[in-house]
């Protein structure tokens, strides 16, 4: 079975991505209670810390050991800034998909666009993947903004693809291959 190794990835400027610990647990309920999170992804509620410390070290290694993806932690200056992970890793044909959020009071700073920049070069060079995709709803622009600054290209449109607590949501679908790493 191919799994993707237990890595730390340097992003420079006091970043890089870990692995969650049980200690990250409190800050990830608390950015996953924040509204813009909550608008785009259709997270349990409550979302308690205990449930945040599963997550964050039995759920997220089980993820890792079955080859199904990986969970890191966006740590900023030792903070946990965010999650990144990726998903959907279809082993045959060497794609995935990456998905990500930051915590309100780390967004603005390039923290996101760095990690997924990162991640996505890792995956491409490191890990000889053919293909990283990045699916985001149409109408959610600062995800979008992210995509475009860690080199994704926009490919179209997913209609009915993706569903938040609102409903159904159409996916921009966005791309970096190889040949295409940073």
């Amino acid at each position: 079975m191919q799994v993707l190794p237990d890595v730390v990835i340097e992003l420079g400027d006091g970043s890089r991505l870990t692995a969650f610990t049980t200690l990250d647990a409190p800050a990830i309920a608390a950015a996953v209670d924040d509204s813009d999170i909550r608008r785009w992804l259709p997270l349990p509620r409550p979302y308690p810390v205990e449930l945040a410390a599963e997550w964050s070290t039995g759920v997220s290694e089980s993820i890792r050991a079955s080859g199904a993806g990986l969970v890191r932690c966006i740590r900023v200056d030792g903070a946990m800034a965010g999650c990144i992970d990726v998903k959907r890793v279809d082993w045959r044909s060497r794609t995935a998909e990456i998905g990500y959020w930051l915590s309100p009071d780390h967004r603005g700073r390039g923290h996101a666009s760095r990690a997924v920049a990162a991640l996505s070069s890792w995956l491409l060079v490191g890990q000889s993947f053919e293909r990283i995709e990045l699916r985001i709803a149409t109408e959610n622009r600062p995800s979008a903004a992210v995509a475009e600054r860690a080199g994704f290209s926009f490919e179209g449109i997913a209609r009915n693809a993706g569903f938040t607590d609102a409903g159904r949501v159409d996916l921009g679908i966005w791309s970096r291959i190889t040949g295409e790493e940073r």
